[in-house]
């Protein structure tokens, strides 16, 4: 694991940084709006004065920090796997190319030291998964890594009451931030409450820090920081296309890791774009609530 020299001087001067993830890069949005979003994240961080660290596996070295050039090949390259913990030992042995998933950006992201963590929706329990056994290696891997995680919640096209279930089950904390309802990524609720809720960035980082006092803290605080109503993507839209999404993908025998990024293309196709766009929104407003807790903790 590399940790990029930017990175390494700020955590070593108690300086804040926050880790992004690299699928939304990778996979999650169409070239060339990826590698704009990708260097609009990282200029989002570094406007609410945190350092931001993208992680990804680059020529089989997992980085924490990319330099430009690193983040354009990770935006660019069409070899690029998504990869989760999982395939990082492989990756690196082939000398190839990952964007990392919410899991490995975790794992890699608390081995360097880094607190917190911005993405756009962490991984869950699939629907259909009491047949199936399909839950994100997202949910194990909260459950044992200390960083808090910014999100929109869970991607609305899972089992959310369900992945709600798990993480309970894991021990992992879940706070609204300014609300008393779970968001659904596109969708400002979900249908489901939140058991916490905190109103201040203050009040997450003395969610953070209890942790260290009782014993809590190897395992991860879920920040689920919804989009306002007026930027969600329409309701009524979303679960049309997205029943007719799952349809589509029960029909082309679409499922496993490639369930997620099949229904999002389907969503982002059928909405004409408009998923994209409330997407962007969400990622970037995750990045600066990050930062924004991060200079909390820093303090």
């Amino acid at each position: 694991m590399i940790v990029d020299p930017h990175v390494a001087e700020a955590l070593a001067a108690g300086r804040p940084v926050v880790a992004l993830e690299s699928t939304v890069v990778s996979h999650g949005l169409p070239r060339p709006r990826n590698l704009e979003v990708a260097r609009e994240l990282e200029a989002t961080v570094r406007d609410a004065a945190a350092v931001p660290a993208t992680v990804a596996v680059v020529a089989g070295e997992a980085r924490v920090g990319l330099r430009d050039e690193a983040l354009a090949q990770i935006a660019e390259r069409d070899d690029v796997v998504k990869c989760g913990v999982h395939d990082l030992a492989p990756l690196a042995a082939r000398a190839g190319y990952g964007g990392t998933t919410v899991a490995a950006t975790a794992h890699l992201a608390a081995r360097a030291g880094i607190r917190t963590f911005a993405t756009g929706g962490v991984g869950g329990v699939h629907r259909g998964a009491r047949d199936t056994w399909d839950e994100s290696a997202d949910l194990q891997t909260l459950a044992r890594t200390g960083i808090v995680v910014v999100c929109a919640g869970v991607k609305s096209i899972l089992d959310v009451g369900a992945t709600l279930e798990r993480l309970e089950t894991l021990g992992v904390a879940v706070l609204g931030y300014g609300t008393d309802r779970f968001p659904g990524f596109y969708l400002s609720d979900s249908g489901h409450p939140v058991g916490w809720r905190v109103d201040s960035v203050a009040e997450v980082a003395a969610v953070a820090e209890a942790r260290r006092e009782l014993g809590t803290d190897d395992r991860a605080v879920v920040v689920a920081n919804p989009l306002p109503e007026d930027e969600q993507l329409d309701p009524g839209l979303h679960d049309r296309v997205l029943q007719d999404g799952l349809a589509a993908a029960e029909r082309d025998g679409v499922s496993g890791k490639d369930a997620t990024p099949f229904l999002l293309e389907y969503l982002a196709r059928e909405t004409e774009g408009a998923s994209l766009e409330a997407n962007v929104r969400l990622v970037l407003r995750n990045a600066r609530l990050g930062a924004e807790i991060a200079s909390e903790l820093s303090k």
